[in-house]
């Protein structure tokens, strides 16, 4: 009988069991919702990137369906053969005049845009400066790309200013920053970064993803936010967050964007958005731009949940987004508190290493604009119950 080279596998998945690291999928019945029927169960959602409740709005419903019986299902090929549709040409000039620039690019999703750029803009004859907290897509292309990473403590400009400071002239240089953190929601040192970037004559990279929908006018984010337009030569967004649909983005200069057609792998080897997906993400922009109450409301729901969980105690880090973790450290407590909420009526998913570092094990929550004050005090209540039943809040 032949021997099964992948039966480490096995004891792999053993291993995350005893640390209490193995998590099954939910599985979601029906829409994407502040309350949701997931396993069975009806609970109020707080494991959701859906920010603005776009994913059931009606109209990019509508532009969806209207899409797919205009144009099909799918586009049947990469960009560079056959599969740049109008539909994705006007998809990405909205993009360009939401976010202020000369042009933008859609990617098959935020991963692929991250991944895609960073490999794509450097070799290995370059340097790359990097947030330790930085998102697994930016990792993973700055790898790819075979350049030198330099790591900085997490928001430690001082930190980085002395990586800068030591690399020798003239080597090109990417710095590059989330915009909000997704584990922790806090915000990226831009404002900061940007003037290490001009000083040292470095290329600035955001990455926008949660903060896309979220913060700056009309949600333009933490380029819009900070006030920091021109100063940030490469913005990376997601559609499929705040944006409700799927997909990422990046937006900058004409020649970065020409540039990424020609040499990021993603876009050249990967069939492009099927036209349901680009014509959600258009209606999308159009509520950003004449729905801003959304965003208002996420930000008071925000503000609610937050004051109530450091009322009753919890740990919520540093958080400045609608991401609000609930820190606890220990894995195998964070996965009790995530399982007890959700036998009691709330979805909140335990996170723990490596997705965080070990002994910061937490639940983390997502506010968003659909969630009721009810919605949100039945949330409050169960954590406090379950809260001081494990012995995390007295």
């Amino acid at each position: 009988m032949r021997h099964d080279p992948l039966d480490y596998l096995a004891d792999e998945l053993n291993s995350l069991r005893d640390e209490g690291l193995y998590r099954p999928l939910r599985v979601l019945d029906g829409e994407q919702g502040a309350r949701a029927d997931v396993d069975g169960r009806s609970v109020v959602n707080l494991s959701s990137n859906n920010y603005l409740g776009l994913t059931t709005h009606p109209a990019p419903r509508a532009r969806a369906i209207e899409a797919t019986r205009r144009y099909g299902v799918g586009s049947g090929s990469v960009r560079t053969i056959a599969g740049t549709m109008a539909i994705h040409v006007e998809l990405e000039a909205r993009l360009a005049r939401f976010k202020r620039t000369e042009a933008a690019v859609v990617f098959q999703s935020g991963f692929a845009a991250n991944a895609g750029t960073v490999s794509a803009l450097l070799d290995r004859d370059d340097v790359i400066v990097s947030d330790e907290l930085n998102h697994a897509s930016i990792i993973d292309g700055a790898r790819l790309s075979r350049a030198t990473i330099k790591v900085f403590p997490h928001r430690d400009t001082v930190a980085a200013r002395r990586i800068l400071e030591a690399l020798p002239r003239r080597t090109r240089t990417l710095i590059i920053t989330d915009g909000v953190f997704s584990m922790d929601g806090d915000l990226g040192a831009l404002p900061e970064l940007c003037e290490l970037a001009e000083a040292f004559g470095c290329i600035m990279m955001v990455d926008d993803a949660h903060a896309s929908g979220v913060f700056g006018r009309n949600g333009r984010g933490t380029v819009d936010h900070f006030d920091l337009h021109g100063r940030v030569d490469v913005q990376v967004g997601t559609l499929s967050k705040a944006l409700g649909a799927l997909g990422g983005y990046v937006a900058g200069t004409r020649a970065l964007i020409e540039f990424l057609q020609r040499r990021a792998r993603p876009f050249l080897f990967s069939t492009s958005h099927p036209p349901a997906v680009a014509a959600s993400c258009i209606a999308a922009l159009d509520i950003l731009e004449t729905e801003p109450d959304l965003i208002d409301r996420l930000w008071r729901n925000t503000q609610f949940f937050q004051n109530g969980l450091t009322a009753l105690g919890f740990d919520t880090g540093s958080s400045q987004s609608p991401i609000t973790p609930v820190i606890v450290g220990d894995a195998r407590l964070a996965m009790a508190l995530s399982d007890r909420l959700f036998q009691a009526g709330v979805f909140a998913q335990g996170i723990g290493f490596p997705t965080v570092a070990q002994g910061r094990a937490r639940v983390r929550t997502i506010v968003t604009a659909t969630h009721t004050q009810d919605d949100l005090q039945f949330a409050l209540d169960c954590f406090e119950s379950v809260g001081r039943q494990l012995g995390i809040i007295q």
